[in-house]
């Protein structure tokens, strides 16, 4: 495929050169490690969730699985695709800050992308303030991306959308199987299905009226 951000690409890569060390250190850690924070992130969405309502559990428990379809998806593509990496295919750029990965781990779209904004989006479902969070997290990993060198700037935006229309549908298409599940699993006598999707929210107590003498 051939598209016309090789010159942005070059830009950004140069000015990726040009940074101080600890900058490329962190922008190092971050476009590797960053996926973590989501990770933890899903994993705070949980817990809080095993004290909610059947559908916002629902809709905590698949925040990653859609995650996980979206990479699934970006797999598939990449493999169509078949797009050389640009810290190989683009002359004259600067040497990229991270390893160039091997010929056949093709370029578009970008994995990293397509899971941050898959995570970004699907955390949001379930607590929309997050948003202020994870859509920040989701551009500054996509950056991070073309920043080293391993990918060109389509590449990322087009994982970010990819991400942000799987978890979408995912989300969307599983809410209500998800939420009768948890329902069932509230009711089970298994301790650990109790454990896993939690005790749902405390009743909420009534008063009844005293009758008058």
């Amino acid at each position: 495929m051939d598209f016309e951000d090789t010159a942005l690409y070059r830009d950004i890569t140069d000015f990726a050169d040009d940074s101080p060390t600890w900058i490329q250190h962190g922008a190092g850690l971050w476009t590797e490690g960053g996926l973590l924070v989501f990770a933890l992130l899903f994993a705070a969405a949980w817990w809080r969730a095993r004290r909610d309502t059947p559908r916002a559990f629902a809709i905590a428990a698949l925040a990653p699985l859609a995650t996980a379809v979206a990479y699934v998806c970006s797999e598939v593509l990449k493999s169509a695709v078949t797009q050389e990496r640009p810290c190989r295919a683009v002359a004259g750029a600067a040497a990229s800050l991270a390893e160039c990965p091997p010929h056949g781990d093709w370029s578009f779209p970008s994995n990293h992308a397509t899971i941050a904004g898959a995570a970004a989006v699907a955390l949001a479902l379930v607590r929309r303030t997050l948003l202020w969070l994870t859509a920040p997290l989701a551009l500054l990993m996509a950056f991070s991306r073309v920043y080293v060198g391993v990918h060109y700037p389509h590449d990322v935006v087009a994982g970010l959308g990819l991400g942000t229309l799987v978890a979408l549908v995912a989300v969307r298409l599983g809410t209500g199987p998800m939420t009768r599940l948890a329902g069932a699993m509230r009711g089970s006598p298994a301790p650990v299905a109790r454990w896993v999707t939690g005790p749902g929210p405390a009743p909420v107590p009534s008063y009844g009226t005293q009758a008058r003498p």
